[in-house]
This record gives structure tokens, sequence and C-alpha cells, in this order.
């Protein structure tokens, strides 16, 4: 570290030689008990500067900035004002040494001055009073850059740094820069500030123009990492410097239909920007100025400022100073070069000839006020640690600067109604921003205001904007906004530059939570096409108190009582021919079978539960096929009697010999009962909500597995299609023998209905459907009560002749002779 100062200390010596300054000394110097440091970059130095020796930078040739040279005054009206108070600092006067910072990295010369004692730089060891630096404090500089260049070499000492202008985030870390402070906000404040205004406005495609240093480089990062929450977009972004290609820019702003372009640099970039807009006819965009250029004069008074379209800036308030202007006048009526020949030290230069009054009063006042307060800071902190009290201070007490920065970091006092003070990494505590808009005089009109303290307060008067375009708030979208009930999606890697496609049924979009997701519907909801919601869906089967219902109902309780009434008129009429035709005993267990058959209508109604929907199958399935089985059997019977007995009279014995007529019913029935005992073990009917057919319904049914129940249907079908082959062989029997007849005709009833059936269940999926299969269960049970019962006992009432022996004997006789001819 020695010999890194040293090397220092050599250099600003000969820098030293190497420069000649020729002004007053009273404009840049001030004799005082205590003396602080001011940098101030009255002139610049353009970065495109290069040097092929080492040598001094003469800033008096380069360009000279109004506006800091009106801060420049304003610290020397400050300490003034200080020196004439009699309650601030009694009995003791400041003193200053500024130099013109024109140059962000090349001006340590004056830098070492100001940390130097006695002409020495002094090694870093232990503070005594023989060495300690001349300078109590430093004022400035301007900018991040020139700022980030020489304040390690003040924190060294914790000599107290307070800048006017340096609004880069990085030095909020009280760790890297423990000493330095500032009397403005961070760059984090001001994208806050212009974050909020293109919220407000609604705005979502916008452009990040900055400086290409640390000021504007680190505004970038802000801003990127301010709306990654927020729904803009950053369309375009560049750092601007002296080979800034504007044409390209410019197009490629205009390729991408950008009409927001937020700016964030210092005069010098400002400037060649908004002039180059204007030479190169940019129209009808919205510039958003940061408090580096937001105020600046000269841009605001051109004529064809208004051609580029509206400006919208974040601006320091502007507090008049009470008697900077007497000052001004003053001091420029007393400043002359008549001592030109003297030597002075490097960059404590500028030309005498100008700057006029009007002039320096005119100037932006962006920044004078964080002046003014720095000066003051370090006054009262001061005036604190010389416990000055009663008019006097206390003369005897060694001032540190490390004691000055103890007190400054306790500030507390009201400078132009401003309370100051500052938060423990040097931020203020204070303070509000304005936001101004470019109205046709040229002025920057005060429009809004953002407030921190003492809590967040954001304002815009929308009515006092002059909009280019025609009075209305311009848009700033990649993409229009999606109707209603459509959802975005996302066209690029931006979020703002989508498609819009609508959600379709059973979904909603909530766009305010994800305006890019179609949110499914929960499955008792539905929703139509475009919908920003759901509605619940209407839940539908049928109650047992359905007309329709109650009437199967009635005709199974019909079908009940018409076959208990007919087995009682069989089993009066045992023993006669047409009950022992119509199968005897086997009658009996036909009829019982269809009535339990018809347990299964009254479980289609009512809401579905896993019992009903088990009840509705079971019963049917089990006893309808015993009662197949038992027509297989009858079928074959007659066949039998008739063609087979004759031709093969060992088959017919074996037959009767076996009761093969219950040996087939019991395999029927057992097999089924097997196959359904597998079924409802593994794949057992359930409730189910059928929402696939009608958006805005729920039908309640069951739920089956048709694969499952693939066993007991083919048993089914094989028994009916082996009934139909028996019955339909008997068709040639006597004409009046029509019990094959009957039985053909009643399978055929049997596969119409469920044919029906079918067809209405593949077209119809409402509610109604259970009221239709319920339906024709009763009709394939009516079919042969009806059709093959119901003939019988109309010939035991009604014709008894039919119901002999010696009809029926006649009826065999007649058709054996047939068949032996």
């Amino acid at each position: 570290m020695t010999l890194f100062l040293a090397s220092l200390c050599l250099l600003g010596m000969s820098l030293y030689v190497l420069t000649k300054c020729t002004v007053p000394a009273s404009e840049f110097q001030l004799e005082g008990d205590y003396l602080l440091g001011g940098l101030f970059d009255i002139h610049h130095v353009s970065d495109s500067v290069y040097q092929d020796r080492p040598e001094a930078i003469d800033c008096s040739r380069q360009p000279f900035l109004l506006p800091n040279y009106r801060r420049f005054q304003l610290m020397r009206f400050s300490v003034e004002e200080i020196n004439n108070s009699t309650n601030l600092l009694p009995n003791m006067s400041l003193g200053y040494e500024i130099f013109d910072h024109c140059s962000d990295t090349q001006n340590f010369p004056g830098i070492l001055k100001l940390l130097s004692v006695n002409g020495l730089i002094q090694p870093l060891g232990k503070p005594h009073k023989f060495n300690v630096s001349k300078v109590i404090a430093l004022v400035g500089p301007l900018t991040s850059t020139q700022s980030m260049t020489v304040a390690p070499l003040f924190m060294m000492n914790l000599i107290p740094m307070i800048s006017y202008g340096a609004s880069s985030s990085v030095f909020s870390e009280n760790i890297k820069f423990p000493s330095f402070l500032r009397t403005l906000h961070s760059n984090k404040d001001v994208i806050e500030v212009i974050v909020n205004i293109i919220l407000h406005f609604n705005w979502r495609w916008v452009a990040f123009l900055y400086s290409d240093n640390d000021y504007g480089k680190d505004g970038q990062e802000l801003f990127i990492k301010r709306i990654n929450d927020t729904e803009i977009c950053l369309a375009y972004t560049k750092g601007l410097n002296d080979d800034t290609n504007y044409v390209q820019m410019f197009k490629q702003i205009e390729k991408q239909k950008i009409n927001i372009i937020t700016v964030l640099a210092l005069k010098m970039r400002a400037e060649p920007l908004i002039e180059s807009a204007i030479q190169l006819n940019v129209t009808n965009k919205v510039w958003i100025a940061d408090d580096g250029w937001s105020l600046n004069k000269r841009l605001s008074k051109k004529k064809e400022i208004k051609n580029i379209g509206t400006v919208l800036g974040v601006s320091q308030p502007v507090v008049t100073i009470p008697g900077f202007t007497d000052f001004i006048h003053s001091s420029r009526s007393q400043t002359h070069c008549e001592k030109a020949e003297q030597r002075m030290f490097c960059n404590q230069v500028y030309n005498c000839s100008s700057p006029s009054v009007k002039d320096v009063i005119a100037a932006d006042p962006s920044f004078s006020f964080p002046v003014h307060a720095a000066v003051y800071a370090i006054a009262h902190a001061l005036h604190n640690v010389l416990q000055c009290g009663a008019g006097r201070c206390n003369t005897n007490i060694t001032v540190y600067p490390h004691m000055v920065l103890a007190e400054l970091k306790k500030s507390n006092f009201t400078l132009l109604n401003q309370n100051i003070q500052f938060h423990e990494n040097g931020d203020p505590n204070y303070g509000s921003f304005s936001i101004v808009f470019w109205n046709q005089n040229g002025d920057a009109e005060e429009i809004g205001f953002y407030k921190f303290h003492p809590a967040i307060n954001f304002f815009i008067n929308n009515s006092k904007i002059q909009w280019h375009a025609d009075g209305e708030v311009p848009t700033a979208l990649c993409s229009p906004e999606c109707r209603v009930g459509y959802a975005k999606k996302q066209d690029g890697i931006h979020e703002c530059c989508f498609t819009c496609e609508i959600c379709p049924n059973a979904t909603y979009i909530n766009s305010s939570d994800d305006p890019y997701k179609c949110i499914k519907c929960k499955e008792t909801e539905w929703s139509a096409v475009g919908s920003t919601s759901c509605s619940l869906r209407e839940v539908e089967y049928i109650p047992f108190t359905d007309g329709g219902a109650i009437l199967i109902m009635v005709g199974a309780c019909a079908l009940v009582g018409l076959s208990l009434a007919m087995s009682a008129l069989f089993a009066i009429n045992y023993n006669t021919p047409v009950v022992r035709s119509a199968g005897g005993p086997m009658c009996f267990l036909i009829l019982g079978c269809l009535s339990l058959c018809s347990l299964s209508v009254f479980f289609y109604f009512g809401k579905p539960t896993t019992s009903s929907c088990i009840l509705r199958f079971l019963p049917f399935f089990l006893f309808y096929t015993v009662c197949l089985a038992c027509f297989v059997v009858r079928s074959f019977q007659i066949v039998c009697i008739f063609k087979i007995a004759a031709k093969f009279p060992k088959i017919h014995s074996w037959w009767m010999k076996y009761h093969g007529q219950w040996l087939i019913i019991s395999v029927a029935f057992v097999t089924q009962a097997l196959l359904l005992i597998i079924v409802y073990t593994y794949a057992p009917p359930k409730p189910y909500n059928e929402t696939f057919w009608y958006p805005d319904k729920i039908i309640l049914g069951c739920d089956i597995n048709f694969k499952a129940f693939l066993g007991p249907v083919v048993l089914l079908l094989s028994l009916c299609f082996l009934c139909f082959f028996f019955s339909y062989m008997g068709k040639d029997l006597p004409k009046n023998y029509n019990e094959a007849k009957a039985i053909t005709f009643c399978l055929l009833l049997l596969i119409l209905t469920w044919i029906i059936f079918a067809t209405e269940y593949i077209l119809y999926h409402g509610k109604y459907i259970q009221t239709l299969n319920a339906l024709a269960v009763l009709c394939s049970l009516f079919s042969f009560l009806l059709f093959y019962f119901l003939p019988k006992c109309c010939i035991i009432i009604f014709q008894p002749h039919r119901n002999t022996q010696e009809y029926f004997q006649g009826l065999i006789q007649s058709y054996t002779k047939t068949i032996s001819q």
C-alpha cells in the first residue's frame, strides 16, 4: 500500500510540473479553519481522447458544462452562507479547495493534492495531529464512474465523501464504501419511479437506452430486475457512447414498433441522442428521461423537439435557494483575469469571459439542492464534532475525518423545509421526485410526484399532459390484448408478443392470474367456449317419482302379478295337455325366473349407488339365463319329439333316462353364476358421472366394463342362438301345434327390442337412457310372458276343448303320418 501511494504521489507531482493553470484563486480556493474538497466537472473530456505520452489534462480546452459550473458556484455560495451564519459553526470558518474534475479516470493530481499532508501522501497508520489530511470531507464528484474511480482513495482513511450526483446502486454497499454518502436518491429509486410511470399508462413494449458507463449499466440491470415480475417487456436495450450508430439503432426501434423509449443518461449522452432523433425524423415516440437530463433546457427549448413525440421525465424537485441569485451577481461582477500569469494547481482554471450571470441562473437546476445539502451536512457534522453551542465552538478538539463521518451518519437537521437524514448505507432518508412534462412552451412542467418519506405516494395528473397522439395516451404493445375468453400463446422470447387462442369448452381463462393458460373446470362444473369462469353442472338422473319410471315399475309389478296368476292357473290345470306341452314343471321355473328378473327394473331409478349398480344387472343376467336355458331345452324337446325321436331313438332314450333338460339348465345356471362372480369380483359396476356428451350436465349412471361382461353376454347370446335354431327347426310342425313358433316369435321380439335399445344407446346419451334400458328389460320379460304363456292361458280358460288328450294325440298322429309319407 505504501509503494502504491508513493507511486501516486510521484504521478501527481509529475502532472503538477506539466500543468499550467491560470485563474484567480478566489474561484477555486478559500482559506478557512477547516477545509472542504470539491470535485465538479466544469469541463468534460470525451472518452475518445487518447494520449501517447504522460501528460496532464488541460480541462479548460474541453467543452464547457454550464450546469456543472452552476453547481460549482453553489458550493462556494453554501460555504460563504455558512461562514456568515452565527448559529452554525460560530467563530469557525470553512474553506474549500475545488477542482475541475473533467475526466472520469484521469484527474488524480487534484485528488492526491486533497489527500496530501504538507504536500506529501502519508502512509496508512494511526492518525496523528501532524499527519491528518487537511480536507475533512469531500463534496462530489457528479457521475458514478468518477466516484468509482476516486472513492477507494478516500475510503482508506474514512474521509467522508458526499456525492451530489453518483446514483449507482453499488455505493449503497456500506462494506465497500464505508465513508460514502450521497444527497440524491440512487438508481434503484429512479428506476422505481420510471417503472411506475410505465405501469401507470399500461405500457408494455419499451426500449431502454443508457449511458455506457457504470451509472448506465447499473440502471439497466436494476430496470431488468424491476420489471421481471411485471407485464413490461424490454424490447430493446442499448448502451450509448461516442461510437453509437444512431441510424441503425433507430431503425431497429422502428422495426420492432417500439413507442416508449426510456433514457438513463447524463447531458453528454442525452443531447446527441435527442438531436439525432430530430435529425433522423424519429416521430411519435414517448421519451422518459431520468433526472440526468429531464430538466435540460437546451433540448426542451428546441423548436423541433415537438416532432419526436412526448417527453416525460423524472427530476429532482426544483428548490429555490434563497440568496444564490444575488451571490452569482456579486461573484460574476468580481471575476477577472488580472492574475493570468499566476501558476495554479492542475484543473483550477476556466474561461473568464464566460458565462454570463443570466446563463448561470438559467442553467439546468438539477443536482443543485444535493450540492447545497452536502455542504450543510458536513457543516452540521463538524458543528457537532466541535461541540458548538452558545455562540462558540471548542477549538481544543482535534478533528479527524472519521469523527465527521460518524456525525454525518447521525445527521438530522432541516434545510429549506427538508429534514436531512441518511440511511445506514449513506443513502438519503428524505426527498422525493417530480414527474415532469415538456410542454409546448419548452418548459419542464411538473405533472406529478413520487414521495418516499414518510410513506410512498405516487401521483400523475394526466390532464396536464398534451400527448402527441391527438390527445390520446399512446399505446405500447407488441401484440394487441386478447379479447375476453382468449388465452395468450407466447410468440418468441417476449411474453408481450403473443397470439390469442380462444379457450375451449370445459375450460376458462383467468387473465389476472395467468393469461397464458386455459384452466380446466372441475368435473362438477362446465363452461362454454371463451368463458372466464365455470358454472356448476346440472346433475340429472331418473328419480322414482318420474312418470316413465312409475309406469315401468307398475309394469314390473303387473308382470309379477301375471306370473303368479299364470302359475296358479297352471298349477290347477297341471295334468292337462296344454300345461304339459308348455313345459310342465319347467313352466313354474320360467315364470319364477321372469318375476325375479323384473327386480332389476327397480334399480334403474334413483341416484345410483354401488349396490344399485350391481343389482341393476345381476338378477336379469342370472335368471334370464335360466329362462333362455329352459326355452332352449323346450325347443330341443319339441324337435326331439317330432323329428329326432323317430330317426334317433337312442338319443331320445338317453335324454329321457338322464333328464337332459335339467342337466342343461343347471349347467347354464352354474356357468353364468360363476361368470358373474368373477365379473363382480374384479370389475363390478359402479356409479359414474357422465360429463362428455353434455357440457352443462352430469348424467348419473353406472359404469360397466364391457370387456368384463363379455362372458355373461356371450352365454346369453349363445343360448338365444340355440333356442332360435331349435325353434326354427320346428317351423313345419302341425299348424295348430304352435310351441316352436311361439318361442321363435318371442325370440324375434327379444332381438328386435335389444336392437332398438342398442341404436338408442348409440344415438342418445341423456338421462332417459336409464328409462329406455329398464323398458328394454321389461319388454324382454313380457315377450315370453305374453306371447308364450298367455295364449296357453287363453286355451285353458276359453278353449277347453283344445286342452284334451284326444286333441293333442290327433295332432301328433296326423303329423307322424305326414312325416312317414
